[in-house]
């Protein structure tokens, strides 16, 4: 995927310094998480910025797509030292992403849960991918005075599906990868109203409960919460790769910064990364299992 401008208008190349603020105009840094690590991670802010590529994850394997798109930008949604480091000695596969990064002049910037409680953000992406229209957030950012910023996002359906209708909705509208959507809860339910959360979502049971809501879509959820959620009512859960629900914010934020190269009248072009770095790679169902 890349976005371009229209031949024939005067642009210019910016550089790093003006393309970041832009970046945390979208998502402020000072809205991220206490315990969180956004930001720029590497790169020289009068570097001249033409190409910028976005991504779930700075693993190699994507910042070897970086290299090979010549990109001068690399922007992701997860941190790469999320709980800080002593070394980036290239003997370790974070050392060598930055050793890389470095040796082509490719600065690396990440926007985490900034991305996450921003108006919009990653959970608008998720609820757009599938079709849903979004009420409010599920969990309100309050120093947000017009209540549209927070974690989360309470949605409705343009029309009711029973629970195996949605999964299956999820199912072709996500990225695909080996573990697809997992559902608890009855197959036959019928869903109209639906809280989303891109990434880790388990933390988040009481406020989807406050809700009210039929069914819950997110990733990572663990046994224990999970079990408890379903004693607590009959919603349903709904549990896709952590990866395939954040994805869709790349293209969201691709698209919100080629808006802005073109207001600014930037020689920009932006890509969105198609590699899947969902970690699991392969699923071998139980025989017999249900469907």
């Amino acid at each position: 995927m890349g976005h371009g401008h229209k031949a024939g208008s005067l642009l210019f190349v910016p550089r790093l310094s003006e393309v970041i603020a832009a970046l945390d105009a979208l998502w402020p840094p000072a809205s991220a998480e206490d315990w969180d690590a956004v930001g720029t991670v590497c790169g020289d802010p009068d570097q001249e910025v033409s190409r910028v590529l976005f991504a779930v994850d700075p693993v190699q394997e994507i910042v070897d797509e970086a290299v090979k798109l010549d990109a001068d930008l690399l922007v992701t949604h997860h941190p790469l030292y999320l709980r800080g480091t002593t070394t980036v000695a290239a003997s370790n596969f974070k050392g060598r992403v930055v050793h890389t990064l470095i040796k082509n002049d490719i600065a690396l910037h990440v926007a985490h849960t900034n991305a996450d409680r921003a108006d919009p953000g990653v959970s608008d992406a998720l609820a757009g991918a599938l079709d849903l229209r979004v009420v409010r957030p599920l969990v309100p950012d309050p120093a947000d005075a017009d209540g549209r910023r927070g974690l989360g996002r309470v949605c409705e359906l343009d029309h009711p599906l029973t629970v195996r209708e949605f999964a299956a909705r999820a199912a072709e509208r996500l990225p695909a990868t080996a573990q697809g959507i997992r559902v608890a809860g009855d197959p036959e339910a019928l869903v109209r109203t639906v809280a989303v959360s891109g990434g880790s979502g388990d933390s988040l049971f009481a406020d989807v409960r406050a809700a009210g809501v039929d069914a819950f879509l997110t990733a990572d959820l663990r046994h224990h919460p999970a079990s408890e959620a379903r004693a607590h009512s009959p919603l349903a859960l709904l549990d896709a790769a952590h990866w395939a629900t954040e994805w869709p914010w790349c293209e969201l934020a691709a698209a919100q910064l080629d808006e802005i190269s073109d207001r600014h009248g930037w020689d920009l072009r932006v890509h969105v990364s198609k590699t899947v770095t969902d970690p699991w790679n392969s699923h071998s169902p139980s025989p017999g299992a249900p469907n």
